[in-house]
């Protein structure tokens, strides 16, 4: 701050003061008043399509967690200068106490702590839908309710006071109407139909991601009606507790002090889903790692090594008789023997059972003092840090060595990737057990950070002085080396009070619950569209000659629990010119605006569509072609990047899942394209055969005198081909029938033959059937023929018949068929 504004604010006192006067908290509604954009609520146009889909999806929430069915009608009416909404539903209805506050105040809803899929998160859209239209027309929000059961109606006109966000109701009364259950709502408010394009696809869109709801849509230029694909109820949801990966430092540390449980083990199995006993201590191992730090397990002397545990233990253990103590001593020694590596706590474990032995056998007391005495001793002795202590460190012959440095000089060794000279190896092996000898801990216990500093320490005296490189990457390496050898110590975890406002520990726990693998979320929470009835809105609303679908695993983002699906339509009707249309969902909702800013988007773009046969020029961006491509986002908390719910975040672990969804239904298009082409040119060179053999059959009879050969065989071997062909044998005024499936395929096929006769077919082949209608006889037989044989269905009719041949299971391009 200059001088002058130093002297300025000296010759005015009280400003402060003067200030905080001014300074006043708002409501969330008055807040929304002024910012209506945030919430979608930005021009007439958007803001008509938003209050649509605001009280649209309300109504599938409401219908659906009644069990319901929904019906849904929605009209568009225009009126003086405004335009009026009407919304209604065949849901349970809202009760005459909720039913101000849910249209009437914001951030007011059932599902906002729930963890579990819904439309509606936050408790805004309606209400905010009846804000924009009180402040763009003045007029109240007219809704009226009927619970199921009730004899009447509740009728309410109402605004949303926004000083103190509370609903202002004008009128309340009860009414009759005609539906038995449901809610209606009527908003009035300035808009435009600028849109419509954006209102017509959210419907349509809807009734896609919800087969099971039946739409109706009229507006002052249109009239839409989706039917109902599915009786099929989405599966019910179930709330579920958070999953740990995923879950932030302060959430876990609001959990911590709210929890009953007083052990951590007790807290995660409480508080979090996925965790049971085992899991629970993975994630406290993890978190002791953190918290306390490993110890490092050095190797073991051999019997090569000038090293004797056994007399450094009897040394340290006094006027316990020398039989006891040779017994004990000799027991420690062996035991450490037989391990490959042991760290400090490992060995007083040793210890402490070797006292216990003792005593058994010898009634001798072996106190804390002497095992203390005896862990010290026999530590110093496998370190090699007696001699130091000794001032024997400089003669080799004492220790053959250092024998931390010899440990830590043969992981080095191995951990780097280009093998340096071994002076420089060992030089920074030198160093680093330098680290290691210098902790007044003599238990050598080290966090991964502070065994990260020893390693860089280490490793910068060793550039210093001998002049090398050693790089980030050979630290990192070395680091993860020794750290593989430490041990994770046995010490009790804290209580959860002792966590209790300790962010230093609960960042510890939080790390370890993120790094410890956990089964995935459960999915009960969820509910997905499904794969089947993915393909079959897309086949309700779209008319294309190729359908598929992908739905993932579920995921976890930020505790909460996702799945991704995508589907995708192609051929047909679809419009062949441009890009590909992308519809974007989140748990069910159509999201229309926006679309550039949404991760569905950007993941789309990025993948190669070349490589699964549609066009996109550049190699990046959306792809060309006729093609419908679908992703549902499902979530208990879906990341959208505004109020308006508009699009998705790009979240790194939904993004990869989005990706994987759309790459696992593009692989269906990619085989079906192929197969297309191939069948294309199965086609071309059927038809050229089909010119080129009657020529030549014509030809052959020509000079040999001889009648025409029939080429229908020809060209199903040729082609290999399934071959249908019917053979009639007359035998007075009827005939014996014949349709011979000739399997000139490479695979086995299945066909569904249907012969349609005009008159009464009798003895009928095994497996065959007959279904008389309008005159007309329908024989149906299903034939299995392995490659290279055949199978005959065989009838009698008594009189002249026609006949007709249908035959489905094998592509047309595969099959000949001759009447």
């Amino acid at each position: 701050m200059t001088s002058f504004q130093q002297s300025t604010l000296g010759d005015e006192p009280g400003i402060a003061e003067e200030l905080a006067e001014s300074q006043r908290s708002i409501s969330i509604a008055e807040f929304f008043e002024k910012n209506k954009h945030m919430l979608g609520f930005d021009s007439g146009a958007r803001g008509l399509v938003t209050a649509v889909k605001e009280a649209v999806d309300n109504a599938l929430d409401a219908a659906e967690e009644a069990s319901i069915l929904p019906d849904i009608y929605v009209e568009i009416q225009e009126v003086d200068d405004y335009y009026k909404l009407i919304v209604e539903d065949n849901g349970p209805g809202i009760t005459k106490e909720s039913l101000p506050k849910v249209f009437g105040k914001l951030l007011y809803g059932s599902r906002f702590h729930a963890r579990e899929q819904s439309r509606g998160q936050q408790g805004i859209g309606i209400s905010a839908a009846v804000l924009y239209s009180q402040l763009t027309s003045g007029k109240p929000a007219k809704i009226t309710s009927r619970t199921q059961g009730s004899a009447d109606a509740q009728y309410f006109e109402l605004i949303v006071d926004t000083d103190e966000n509370e609903p202002e109701i004008s009128v309340d009364r009860t009414t009759t109407w005609d539906r038995p259950h449901g809610t209606r709502i009527e908003l009035e408010m300035e808009a435009n139909m600028r849109a419509r394009q954006q209102l017509h696809d959210y419907i349509k869109h809807t009734a896609v991601v919800n087969p099971h709801a039946r739409l109706e849509l009229r507006e002052p230029k249109a009239h839409f009606k989706f039917e109902r694909a599915t009786d099929k109820l989405p599966e019910e949801t179930e709330e579920i507790r958070p999953h740990p990966h995923g879950v932030e430092l302060g959430t876990v540390m609001k959990m911590l002090s709210a929890t009953d449980s007083h052990s951590i083990s007790g807290f995660l199995q409480e508080e979090f889903t996925r965790v049971g006993k085992k899991t629970a201590e993975s994630i406290i191992d993890e978190f002791r790692d953190r918290h306390f730090g490993r110890e490092m397990a050095w190797v073991t002397p051999d019997a090569n090594e000038r090293v004797d545990v056994a007399a450094a233990v009897e040394a340290a253990t006094a006027n316990k008789g020398a039989a006891a103590t040779s017994d004990f001593a000799d027991t420690v020694a062996d035991t450490v023997s037989n391990r490959e590596r042991i760290a400090h706590h490992e060995l007083r474990e040793i210890v402490g059972n070797a006292a216990n032995h003792v005593e058994s056998e010898h009634g001798t007391t072996f106190g804390d003092t002497v095992r203390e005495n005896a862990v010290e001793a026999a530590w110093l002795e496998i370190t090699g840090l007696s001699a130091e202590e000794d001032g024997d460190a400089s003669d080799e012959s004492a220790t053959e060595e250092s024998r931390l440095v010899a440990a830590l000089h043969a992981l080095a060794d191995e951990a780097t990737s280009t093998r340096k000279d071994d002076e420089v190896i060992h030089a920074f092996a030198t160093r680093l057990a330098g680290k290691f000898a210098d902790e007044e801990d003599r238990r050598h216990r080290l966090t991964h950070k502070e065994l990260r500093a020893h390693v860089d320490r280490a490793a910068e005296l060793t550039e210093e002085y001998d002049e090398v490189t050693f790089g980030e990457t050979a630290r990192e390496n070395v680091t993860e080396a020794v750290w593989s050898v430490m041990r994770t110590v046995p010490d009790d975890a804290p209580l959860v009070r002792e966590l209790e406002g300790d962010r230093d520990a609960t960042s510890d726990l939080v790390e370890g619950m993120r790094n410890t693998d956990i089964m995935a979320p459960p999915t009960r929470c969820l509910s997905p569209i499904s794969d089947d009835l993915i393909e079959a809105g897309l086949k309700k609303e779209f008319d294309a000659d190729f359908y598929a679908a992908a739905t993932r695993d579920a995921g976890v983002s930020g505790g909460d629990p996702f799945v991704v699906e995508a589907g995708i339509a192609y051929g047909g009707e679809l419009e062949a010119e441009g890009s590909v249309d992308v519809l974007r969902f989140a748990n069910r909702v159509p999201l229309v605006y926006q679309r550039g800013a949404c991760a569905t988007t950007d993941v789309v773009k990025s993948i190669g569509w070349r490589n699964y046969g549609l066009d996109q020029p550049g190699g990046s961006g959306l792809p060309n072609g006729p093609a419908v491509i679908m992703i549902h986002v499902a979530s208990t908390n879906v990341p959208f990047t505004s109020e308006s719910k508009d699009a998705v975040a790009n979240v790194p672990e939904i993004e990869d899942e989005i990706e994987l969804a759309v790459r696992e239904a593009a692989r269906d298009l990619k085989s079906y394209l192929n197969k297309r082409r191939s069948m294309q040119q199965r086609r071309k060179k059927q038809n050229v055969l089909g010119k080129i053999l009657p020529e030549m059959a014509e030809k052959v009879a020509e000079v040999t005198g001889r009648p025409e050969p029939d080429i229908d065989d020809a060209i199903a071997r040729i082609m290999n081909n399934v071959l249908v062909e019917r053979h009639l044998e007359e035998n007075g005024d009827g005939a014996n029938v014949k349709v011979v499936v000739e399997n000139h395929s490479s695979t086995n096929e299945s066909l569904e033959v249907t012969d349609i006769v005009s008159a009464e077919p009798r003895n009928l082949s095994d497996g065959a059937s007959v279904v008389e209608m309008d005159g007309e006889w329908f024989v149906k037989w299903q034939a299995d023929v392995s490659s290279g044989n055949e199978a005959v269905l065989e009838y009698d009719v008594d009189e002249e018949a026609s006949f007709d041949l249908d035959v489905k299971g094998v592509e047309s391009e595969k099959l000949t068929v001759t009447n």
